[in-house]
């Protein structure tokens, strides 16, 4: 298979000859061989572990995103990735990096949604006027 782990700005990975592939989703673990049937999987944040014929496995810690399987290709489209071949460390930077941007992100759509309130309570003041 080809894996292609694609990043908003760049291409993170690009892999062939890779053997297997497990990704995280919602739902718990899956694993993908050269001849499953194409699928797509909405991905949450973990650890990306895939085997290639050259080089044995290796670790990516991923954002949430999406997998999609089509033939031979395997894209995988994340908002973050870091590489790492400890696997301690990758788990601790899931938790560190990803895990608390969604608490950012959260308190950033809590303030977004208080402004855009405010806009329309003014707008509805000022076309009583």
């Amino acid at each position: 298979m080809t894996l292609k782990v694609l990043l908003p700005f760049q291409v993170f990975v690009e892999k062939e000859g890779v053997k297997r592939i497990v990704a995280q989703t919602i739902q718990g673990s899956f694993g993908l061989l050269p001849n499953r049937l194409d699928c797509v999987a909405a991905l949450a944040p973990g650890i990306l572990t895939y085997e290639a014929e050259t080089g044995g496995e290796v670790y990516v810690a991923v954002d949430e995103g999406v997998l999609v399987k089509a033939g031979a290709n395997v894209l995988v489209s994340v908002r973050n990735a870091i590489g790492g071949t400890d696997l301690g460390r990758l788990h601790e930077a899931v938790a560190r990096e990803f895990l608390n941007l969604d608490e950012r992100e959260k308190s950033v759509r809590s303030v977004i949604a208080k402004l855009e309130s405010g806009f329309i309570r003014r707008f509805v003041e000022i076309k009583r006027e």
